[in-house]
Formats: structure tokens, C-alpha cells, sequence
């Protein structure tokens, strides 16, 4: 070993003048849905792109001079690269804006707050699912040139790299990013200087740095407390993605929340839509209310203020997976903002109740302090109003505010360059401006069969190629033998994809059930043991450093694929990241996925895979709950959520077999003359044309567009005007009505009548104690529907009773309904009193309704 000082030193090229524009497509995240872009850079010099894990900007760092001058002067490398530059520059130079995003007025801006962006392996400020989304609601924001800016953490470390021993133990590699090597910069100052805001924690302040990175037309505002002015335990906040205790956590959200906020001020941006996905970041509503109190609003009017514009999307599928902290913790943290707010502790603490816990809920603060809240997909909008329904205590979940858009994939990040290309050819360049259009996919069948096949069979091999790779590294680096990995490597053979592959490749969370297929080893043994019709399963994740059942589930999927009768038709692949994803999702036959119903609050890797032509089996959970059409893969019908787990298991396994052993496997092997099943192509070209258009990033951003930040927009200036007169009345209504309603009542007048002819009338009076309320404080109606829809408020008609005029000498006030039904048949109607304001962002925001 060498003695002394190691000293390092590192030497950068000088980029040739003809090759400039290098270092503009490195520091922007359009190369990381741009795969041209990533090919120029790693034609250069293919080792070293893959030893700086894909990451251009280091790259351009390291790579030997002599290399860019010899591009320089190649004419095919100056033609590619120039091509590049032309729809680089294409791209940017587009505004204009598409998918509702034209309904946007000139001045509007979203900010679109998160804890984790994954844009690409190179950038690891992510860890998953989470992560993963906010990259492609960025990507998409670009996409439909969006006035939008993301705002995050930036973490010197993102999540772990994972290795795996011989014994299936998960070993995690935490390493420091070199900021130097990432796509950001810091923000600047008028003079030059580094812009900093401040967050005050207790008993002291905190120094966050302001880092911005580019996304498209997207800009991205990322902090970070890593600086020498700051205490060692204070530069920790930013250092891990998810680690530290609950200390670490809430200083992690202040500085998104609170930081997020004033670093957006400091650089002079002034957004009118604001979008909080998921609550870590929600208490940037605290921050903005306390700017409006300084202002000389009251508590109340400025938190209605904040909430008209502001957004909250809720990912979690389980109570105990929102944050929440201890009401000591938070009155430490809190104690200035509450003075600031002029709120006392009581009131304060309000914002974060839920039910009889002493925690503060950030989940209860981010629904309270907006007015547009929603679930990731149609059953996780459903599962999100029953775990949110006492915050709207006396509103049936099925009416609360709590609303869905379900989740979708960056195209052109997922969709691999085969399909692009093939797509050029067969579909036409205007694919890509077609993305919503289902009956444009339809034209996915005029794809020769042959083509289609050739481009599944070529990103098989490429997935085997990696599986190879991956499997190789890890044996040897765990003393494997070569000859034990030729075994283990006997059907991975990327010169001939002709088996059947089915992949599993995500988190690994118990409720995500990794190892559902070995319920019942005999019938995998089945299943697995044709030499004929061999199938090979390829599983891949990470489990959280804490989770100790999940990396059980890792442990028992490595012994499985130890056993002899499974050797070789099981690989367990380590390292699990962005590339790996791409690999899997592209390249198997099957997409496998069994959560437990309903924790899965959306998924996205199968419409990323449905979308390259790979088939799903999965439970009707999630987005596959309403992606599901019959035809487009298979489906494992869930049992009740009140199951015995034991018995659910051994169902829905049953079921899983039976898929696999009568449906999945016979299908793939039933080839005809030309080598592959056309059934199969058959499936996988419907499992195409029915995703793609429904399940694209660019639809669900439209929808948000839509659904929410155009009326956010609208409502936001609505009650912004005239020194917030509508925001200081909205809450002033408030205070006037909660004051009153537990005294509100409500009787009938008129006899029920039991039987009338179609056509005939029938009229209802009552009498509504209103304690002091007046009659157009509230709205009094009657819900009229069949008698087999009594489950289903939504189909139910609304028909609103008028006042009279009358008050009785009780101070009742009389209202009257006179209704011809439009119905024959047995109906049911039921009538209900609830408060209405004009002003209200939804008609039932108060959680208040007194039923008859």
C-alpha cells in the first residue's frame, strides 16, 4: 500500500467550441426523457458513462480531452449532435400552452411542493413511488408548457444503493453526492451573491441555501441547510432522504414547507396556485398564512385566503402512514409562528387534530387549510374519504370534498426507443401529440405482428443482457463459482428470449406481498417444471433500512431461488434504481403485482410496463382497478378488507395459479408457424392501445389542470380581491355558523304520504330551527332515488325547498318543496338541512348536515 498523503486532484477537459452546447443539454433534466440525448453522451466514451452512473454533467467532467476533439472533427457525431440541438431547441422555444393549460390566465404560477423528485438515477433525490410521480407531473408540467415550478430538498444523500449477500441479507451503501456533479446551480442574487433565506427552529435560526435545476421549460427550487454557518446536527437536515427520527423529520418539512416558501419569495415569485403532494410539505400553509397576518388579516380569514388556492394530493392508503407529531414537539417548533399567527395554542392545535390522538396530524392540516384534496386513483379516492371522514364529521364519505385523479406515467420517459421508433414508422410522428387520444391507439393494430413481436422479443434480450449483468456481479462478489452461475444463469440467455418471463419490481412492503407466489411451492413446482414451456421470475426492490419484514420478504425470495428445483428460473436482481425499472418494465412478458386491497393507493410501474406492450396480472387494486378491461391482461378479484390474512392469502395465491397455469403460460406457447402466439400479440397490442392514452402524465396533469388549478386560480383572486374582503367574510360566516349549529333543527310539517299516480304531486313542508342563522345560511333539500340505488348518494336527485316567508311562533322557518316525481317505482327520499355560503370552494367544505 502507498505511504503518505493522498492528495486529490481532479482535471476537466476543455469542451471544443463545436461542442459547447454539451454542457446546456447535461445541466437540463430534458436528457432524462430524451434517450438520443443520453446515446450522444455515451457514445463519447460508453465505460465512463456507465461509471458515473449516466449522469452527463460528470461526465463532461472526466472525460479524456482527446475524446471531444476527436467528436469534434467526426462528421456523423456533429450531425447527430446538431439534430439533437434542433429539437432541443424546438422543445424550448414551444409556449405553447395545451390541455386546458390555455384556460390559465398570463400572471398565473404553480408551485408544486414534494419531499422527493425522481427525475433520473443520476439525480438520487428520490427514493420510490412518490418520487418517481412528482418527476413525471414535472415532466408533463413541461410537456403542456405549464407556468410551474417545483420545490424540494436537496439531499446529500438520496436513498441507499443495495447489495445483497449470499444469504439474501440486504445490505445498504449510503453515499454522498457531489453537488458539482449534479444538474443544479445555485440561485444568485442581483449582486452576484448566493441566494439564503432563514427558518427559524428552536432557539435558533437556520441558514438554507437555494439551488435551482432546470426540467424543460420546468424550474426547479431545491434547499439545502449544508452549510458552514449552520450547526453539524443543522447541515444534517438536508443530508438523507428519510432518515433520522422525529426530530430530523419535522425540521426536514419546516425547511420544505416554511423554507420553500420564502426562498420562492426571495427570488421574486409570486404563485397563485399552489400544490402540495402529500403532507410533508403542508406546512408551507402556515407560512403563507402568517405573511397574510402580518398583513393585518385575522387568523381565520387568512387561512381561508391560503386555502382557496392551494391543492393537497394524498398518496398514503393507511392511517398510520401520515405524519403526525407529538402537540409538545409541535408548540417547541411552533411557538413564534402561533404568536406570529396571533393564534392561541388551542386553536392552532386544531389544524392537526384528528379524533382523541394528542398528535398533530399533517395530514388533518393539509385537508383543513385547502380547498381541493385528492386520492391517486378512483379507489383510492373512495379509500381517502373514509380515512379523512372525520374531518367532515357529519358528511357521508361518499359527498365529502375528498376527489380522485389517478395517477399517470411520463411517456417518453417509460416508453422505450424501440416502440418510439416503430411508432415513427407504422403511427406517424404526430403519435406524440395524440397521447389522450384513445381512438388514435386503436391504430395500434395496424402494426404487422412480426414488427410488433421483433420489438418485445429485442427488449427482452436487452433485460436479459442486464439480468445477466446484475446476477454475474453480485455471485461473484459473494464467492459464487463460474460454473454455479452458468446453473443460475440457464434461462437468462439474451441471444434467445423465447421464455416466458414475468417480473415483480418494487418496494418491498409487506403489504405489497412479494412472496405471494411461493403460498404453495408444490403448484409453482407445476408450474415452473415443463422443460417445454419453461418461465422464468424476475424480482427486484428495495426495503427500507428500518423495515425489517420487508427485507425478511428479500431473504425469503433469495432462498427460493436457491432451491434446486427453482435454480435458474428465479432471479432475485440487487441494486434496484431508475435504469433497472426501465430494463424490467420493457423488457418481461408478464407485469406481476398482488397487494393487499385496498393499500396499493395507485401503483404505476404496470402502466409502465402496460404501455410497452407488456401484459399485467395483478389485483384489481390501485389504477388496475379501473385500467382493467378484460382484455388487456388478467385479474385477481380481492377478497373483503375483513378477511383473515391466512385465508386471503391462500385464495388470492390459488387464484394466482390458476392464472399462471391455465391462462398466462399456455397462452405465450401456443406459437404458430411464425415463432411467436399471435393470441399473446393480440393481448399485448389491447394491453397498449387501452393504457397508453388513459394512463399518460399528460392526461393527468390536464386533469389537475381542469379539475383543480384553474378554479384554484379563479377562487384564489376571487377572495384575494379588495384586501381580501371575500376571505375576511367567508371566515367571518364560518365562526357565525359553527357558533350556531349545534342549536340547528329540523321537524316535518306534513304527513307522509305512502302512494301517488305518476304525475301527481307531492308537497313537503318543515320547520327548521335555525338559532339564529338566516334562511340563506343554509339549504334545505330533499334526495329523491330508487329504492335499489339507496347505497349511492352520487345517483340520487336534488330538490331544493324554498322559504316561505314564514317564521312560526316557535322562530321556526318554514320551507316548502312541491315535487312532481319523474319516476315510477319504489323510491326512497330523505331530506337533509346542511350551511351554504356563495362563496364556498365546495358546497359541503363546513362537515356539517343535520339529516331528518
Amino acid at each position: 500500500m502507498p505511504h503518505g498523503t493522498a492528495f486529490t486532484l481532479e482535471i476537466n477537459p476543455r469542451i471544443p467550441p463545436k461542442l459547447a452546447r454539451l454542457e446546456e443539454l447535461a445541466t437540463n433534466l430534458w436528457y432524462s426523457w430524451d434517450r438520443p440525448t443520453r446515446t450522444l453522451f455515451s457514445r463519447l466514451h460508453p465505460g465512463l458513462w456507465g461509471i458515473v452512473g449516466h449522469n452527463p454533467k460528470g461526465f463532461l467532467k472526466r472525460i479524456d480531452e482527446q475524446r471531444l476533439l476527436d467528436a469534434a472533427e467526426d462528421p456523423v457525431f456533429l450531425a447527430t449532435y446538431n439534430r439533437i440541438l434542433s429539437a432541443y431547441d424546438s422543445y424550448h422555444s414551444d409556449t405553447t400552452r395545451r390541455n386546458g393549460a390555455e384556460n390559465l390566465k398570463p400572471d398565473d404560477l404553480i408551485a408544486y411542493f414534494c419531499f422527493e423528485f425522481g427525475f433520473h438515477e443520476s439525480f438520487p433525490i428520490y427514493s420510490g413511488g412518490l418520487g418517481i410521480l412528482a418527476g413525471d407531473h414535472c415532466k408533463a408540467a413541461s410537456d403542456l408548457v405549464l407556468p410551474f415550478v417545483g420545490v424540494g430538498l436537496l439531499y446529500r444523500q438520496g436513498y441507499f444503493f443495495q447489495t445483497i449477500d449470499n444469504q439474501g441479507n440486504q445490505l445498504a451503501t449510503y453515499t454522498d453526492s457531489d453537488f458539482d456533479d449534479l444538474p443544479v446551480a445555485p440561485v444568485k442574487r442581483a449582486d452576484g451573491s448566493e441566494l439564503h433565506v432563514q427558518v427559524e427552529l428552536p432557539h435558533r435560526a437556520v441558514e438554507v441555501k437555494v439551488w435551482e435545476a432546470r426540467c424543460g421549460h420546468v424550474r426547479m427550487i431545491l434547499l439545502d441547510t449544508d452549510l458552514d454557518v449552520n450547526s453539524h446536527d443543522d447541515r444534517d437536515i438536508t443530508h438523507r432522504l428519510y432518515g433520522g427520527d422525529k426530530a430530523m423529520r419535522i425540521e426536514q418539512e419546516i425547511v420544505l414547507g416554511v423554507g420553500g416558501v420564502r426562498a420562492l419569495r426571495a427570488i421574486g415569485l409570486s404563485p397563485t396556485i399552489w400544490h402540495i403532494n402529500e403532507g410533508h410539505a403542508a406546512f408551507l400553509l402556515l407560512e403563507r398564512a402568517r405573511e397574510l397576518v402580518a398583513k393585518g388579516l385575522d387568523f381565520a380569514a387568512a387561512l381561508e385566503a391560503v386555502a382557496a388556492n392551494t391543492v393537497f394530493t394524498t398518496h398514503t392508503a393507511v392511517p398510520a402512514g401520515h405524519d403526525h407529531f407529538p402537540e409538545d414537539m409541535m408548540a417547541a417548533y411552533f411557538d413564534r409562528f402561533m404568536k406570529d399567527l396571533k393564534a392561541g395554542r388551542e386553536e392552532f392545535m386544531a389544524l392537526g387534530k384528528v379524533d382523541t390522538s394528542p398528535e398533530f396530524n399533517m395530514t388533518a392540516l393539509a385537508v383543513r387549510a385547502t380547498r381541493y384534496h385528492n386520492g391517486v386513483s378512483q379507489i383510492h379516492g373512495g379509500v381517502s374519504s373514509q380515512i379523512c371522514r372525520n374531518l367532515w364529521p357529519q358528511i357521508d364519505p361518499e359527498e365529502n370534498p375528498m376527489e380522485h385523479v389517478t395517477n399517470g406515467v411520463h411517456v417518453p420517459t417509460f416508453l422505450s426507443q424501440e416502440w418510439a421508433e416503430l411508432f415513427d414508422r407504422i403511427l406517424g410522428a404526430e403519435w406524440r401529440n395524440n397521447l389522450c387520444d384513445v381512438d388514435f391507439w386503436k391504430r395500434i393494430d395496424d402494426i404487422p405482428d412480426h414488427l410488433f413481436w421483433s420489438v418485445r422479443q429485442s427488449l427482452k434480450a436487452q433485460m436479459l443482457f442486464l439480468a445477466r449483468h446484475r446476477v454475474g456481479l453480485a455471485h461473484f462478489r459473494n464467492h459464487g463459482s463460474e460454473a454455479h452461475l452458468d446453473r443460475v444463469l440457464k434461462y437468462t440467455d439474451p441471444a434467445n428470449p423465447n421464455i416466458l418471463s414475468v417480473g415483480f419490481a418494487r418496494r418491498f412492503a409487506t403489504y405489497k406481498r412479494a412472496t405471494l407466489l411461493f403460498e404453495n411451492l408444490d403448484w409453482l413446482r407445476q408450474i415452473t417444471g415443463d422443460p417445454n414451456r419453461p418461465v422464468l421470475f424476475v424480482f427486484a426492490g428495495k426495503a427500507h433500512p428500518a423495515d425489517i419484514p420487508g427485507q425478511d420478504l428479500i431473504r425469503r425470495v433469495a432462498e427460493i431461488s436457491r432451491m434446486p428445483e427453482f435454480e435458474g428460473k428465479l432471479l432475485l436482481l440487487e441494486g434496484y434504481d431508475l435504469r433497472i425499472a426501465r430494463r424490467l418494465v420493457c423488457g418481461v412478458d408478464v407485469w406481476l403485482n398482488n397487494p393487499i386491497y385496498p393499500l396499493e393507493a395507485s401503483g404505476t410501474s404496470g402502466m409502465k410496463a402496460g404501455i410497452n406492450g407488456v401484459i399485467n396480472l395483478s389485483v384489481l387494486d390501485g389504477w388496475w382497478g379501473e385500467g382493467y378491461d378484460g382484455k388487456n391482461g388478467w385479474a385477481i378479484k380481492p377478497g373483503p378488507e375483513n378477511m383473515d390474512p391466512a385465508r386471503r392469502n391462500r385464495e388470492e395465491s390459488q387464484t394466482l395459479y390458476e392464472i399462471l397455469q391455465d391462462h398466462v403460460v399456455p397462452l405465450y406457447y401456443e406459437r404458430g408457424t411464425m415463432g411467436y402466439s399471435p393470441g399473446w400479440v393480440k393481448m399485448a397490442k389491447h394491453s397498449i392501445a387501452s393504457l397508453l392514452p388513459r394512463y399518460s402524465s399528460t392526461r393527468m396533469v390536464g386533469e389537475y389542470v381542469t379539475h383543480f388549478y384553474v378554479p384554484a386560480s379563479a377562487q384564489g383572486a376571487r377572495y384575494a380581491e379588495g384586501d381580501y374582503a371575500r376571505a375576511r367574510t367567508v371566515a367571518e360566516w364560518k365562526a357565525r355558523v359553527k357558533k350556531a349549529w349545534h342549536g340547528v333543527a329540523v321537524r316535518r310539517l306534513d304527513p307522509p304520504v305512502k302512494r301517488i299516480h305518476f304525475g301527481d304531486a307531492i308537497k313537503s313542508e318543515l320547520a327548521v330551527k335555525l338559532n339564529g342563522l338566516k334562511p340563506e345560511d343554509v339549504v334545505v333539500e330533499m334526495l329523491f332515488y330508487l329504492q335499489v340505488k339507496r347505497d349511492r348518494l352520487s345517483e340520487a336527485a336534488h330538490h331544493r325547498f324554498a322559504f316561505t316567508g314564514t317564521v312560526n311562533p316557535a322562530g321556526e322557518h318554514i320551507f316548502a318543496l312541491d315535487l312532481k316525481p319523474e319516476l315510477c317505482g319504489k323510491v326512497e327520499y330523505r331530506i337533509r338541512v346542511y350551511p351554504a355560503h356563495e362563496l364556498l370552494t365546495h358546497p359541503l367544505e363546513m362537515g356539517m348536515m343535520i339529516w331528518l
